[in-house]
């Protein structure tokens, strides 16, 4: 099985669940990140990391209902190491940061908690909440925390019920010029 048919599997078999709390699936929600990352100007690259970004979850099991969670599920670490072996660091990188980046824009942008959903918020306390002083000075010195910044915008985006965007398929050349090797 390819690569890009192994992501695609995973959608197929836990994509259609609905996104923690969220109006779409899973599904949805990756294809909205990528959407608003592309609208966003971000490189291929990056629109391959906003699809996958939540792979972590597919690849996982959690609880379905986001009530149910009682710690951070730290999907974004398992997702990296999966896509980092697959698509290289410039994917798996902004992926590995973006739940980081969340806790970052909570304590760099005083607009920005106003803007999550409910289940983001459950989540962020999940995940330790905003960042430190230190904490966002070691964000700020990573390689890929500004994709990850990007990411995470795209993220808290894709969450809106009924939004038209391209499918799994229309996106599968895309990935397919990504996969390591294949470069």
């Amino acid at each position: 099985m390819s690569v890009v048919e192994e992501a695609f599997a995973y959608y197929r078999r836990r994509g259609d669940a609905a996104y923690f709390g969220e109006p779409v699936s899973m599904t949805e929600h990756g294809l909205q990140a990528a959407h608003f990352a592309q609208l966003a100007g971000a490189t291929p690259r990056l629109i391959a990391a906003a699809l996958l970004h939540d792979i972590g979850h597919l690849i996982a099991t959690v609880p379905d209902d986001i009530e149910d969670w009682t710690v951070d599920a730290r999907h974004e670490e398992t997702g990296a190491r999966w896509l980092e072996r697959r698509f290289g660091v410039q994917v798996s990188e902004p992926v590995r940061l973006h739940v980081p980046a969340k806790r970052y824009l909570c304590a760099v942008d005083e607009d920005y908690f106003a803007r999550l959903s409910p289940a983001s918020v459950t989540t962020l306390r999940l995940q330790g909440g905003p960042m430190s002083a230190a904490q966002v000075a070691r964000f700020e010195a990573e390689p890929f925390h500004r994709d990850a910044v990007l990411l995470r915008r795209s993220d808290d985006q894709g969450k809106i019920a009924g939004l038209t965007t391209r499918s799994l398929e229309d996106y599968r050349e895309l990935l397919e010029s990504l996969v390591l090797g294949d470069e």
